[in-house]
């Protein structure tokens, strides 16, 4: 079973409580992968004193763009803009993304970031 506080820190971040139920064919052993990702996200790195979660939010936005982590980055984006980040600052990371990063990275992101704007079109 996944550690309570870190499904209460995801709930507080995402809005939402987070389901983690096995998906078509996934064996039974995700569910520990799923259990162990889960308490080291939202138990370990987000709980962790020292920057607050608007902050942690703006880096892992940064982080899952650089990667190209396209399902991870939509609830990163979800996890900013719930977390006070606001579209235009998202919007300046992708910016700022595509002079390290490259601009087909920050391209293809932005993308993804617009799906999760569409969600909310009045924020």
């Amino acid at each position: 079973m996944t550690d309570s506080a870190a499904l209460d820190t995801a709930a507080r971040l995402l809005g939402h409580p987070l389901l983690l139920p096995l998906g078509p064919g996934e064996p039974s052993v995700g569910a520990e992968f799923r259990r162990l990702a889960t308490e080291h996200t939202f138990g370990d790195s987000w709980s962790r004193p020292g920057l607050d979660d608007r902050s942690r939010a703006l880096i892992s936005v940064t982080i899952a763009a650089t990667l190209g982590t396209q399902e991870p980055l939509r609830g990163q984006v979800r996890i900013a803009l719930r977390n006070g980040v606001t579209k235009a600052e998202i919007v300046e990371l992708f910016i700022h993304l595509e002079a390290y990063a490259g601009a087909a990275r920050a391209f293809d992101s932005y993308q993804t970031a617009l799906t999760v704007f569409a969600e909310d079109p009045d924020s």
